[in-house]
């Protein structure tokens, strides 16, 4: 209905430089959040106004990184944010600190300059920012401190602190023809051309490995029988260990000659497997419909 299509939820990511704000706001990011970093804080509120027509915006929220490297601007950040809070539902800031002592280590080895250093050691430029972050920090909602953290225990603190339900790991499961072109966004590639070609069966020819027939004819193979057993349980273990970290999305690519008949069988057969042990599948077949070439 008209009207209803507004943003609900804005999270303020805020804190000290190298704590990992940067960090953070890829999680969120990553979790569905419309994301937008180094804002002024005065533009927060007409932020919301400008993303009431994002998806992302209106169906998970905003995420919006407000720093030091704002500048002047920053005096005016618990002023924007309390009006904020008066228009928006969930409007939350979450502070992120740490160690000098880590922060000083962050810094010397990335070998990037403090955003508040002109010229200044580290460590004093630190207690400087501080000093002007110290009323954020006494208002904010949430203090995480990153200090013992790796992003992968950051991301569980962060969205267990917003009460936000982890996403489900998605496997995306793709078939493609090597004469085709090898696709570029894959995290692991197969190449089943080993195994016999039905396209040079002329009854299968025509056919495609969404076939009974091409499985079939495949299946009576012992190479395809052998590979499909270490293929599902590599599947299985590295699906198993990409959810215990931040990447929740895994492209899995099986590649034949012409993208028709062997690799889309393979695919098929892997989607099934992987949703038999309750992973989210997305199966896509590239060149099944190509003209060969």
């Amino acid at each position: 209905m008209p009207g209803e299509e507004t943003v609900k939820r804005c999270l303020i990511i805020t804190g000290l430089s190298g704590a990992g704000k940067a960090t953070a706001l890829n999680i969120l990011a990553d979790h569905g959040f419309y994301a937008v970093d180094n804002i002024p804080p005065s533009m927060l509120s007409q932020l919301v106004s400008v993303l009431s027509g994002s998806r992302a915006a209106v169906t998970m929220g905003i995420a919006a990184v407000v720093d030091a490297r704002g500048g002047d601007l920053l005096e005016g950040m618990i002023p924007s944010i309390n009006e904020l809070k008066t228009v928006l539902p969930d409007a939350r800031v979450v502070f992120l600190d740490a160690s000098d002592e880590l922060l000083v280590r962050r810094f010397e080895t990335t070998r990037r300059g403090h955003p508040l250093g002109d010229g200044a050691p580290i460590l004093k430029s630190v207690a400087d920012e501080r000093g002007r972050l110290r009323e954020i920090r006494a208002a904010a909602d949430i203090v995480i401190d990153t200090s013992k953290l790796q992003p992968n225990d950051l991301r569980e603190r962060l969205m267990a602190e917003l009460d936000i339900a982890e996403g489900q790991q998605r496997v995306i499961v793709s078939s493609f023809g090597f004469k085709n072109g090898v696709p570029s966004d894959c995290d692991y590639m197969f190449d089943v051309r080993f195994l016999p070609n039905p396209n040079y069966v002329p009854e299968l020819k025509a056919l495609s490995g969404k076939d009974a027939e091409i499985r079939a004819y495949l299946d009576g193979t012992p190479q395809k029988t052998a590979f499909m057993l270490e293929l599902d349980r590599f599947i299985a273990s590295v699906t198993d260990l990409y959810s215990q970290t931040v990447k929740k999305q895994i492209h899995i690519a099986v590649g034949c000659t012409g993208g028709r008949h062997r690799s889309v069988a393979i695919a098929e057969e892997l989607a099934v497997y992987l949703s038999g042990i309750g992973r989210a599948v997305t199966l896509l077949h590239r060149d099944i419909d190509l003209e060969a070439r």
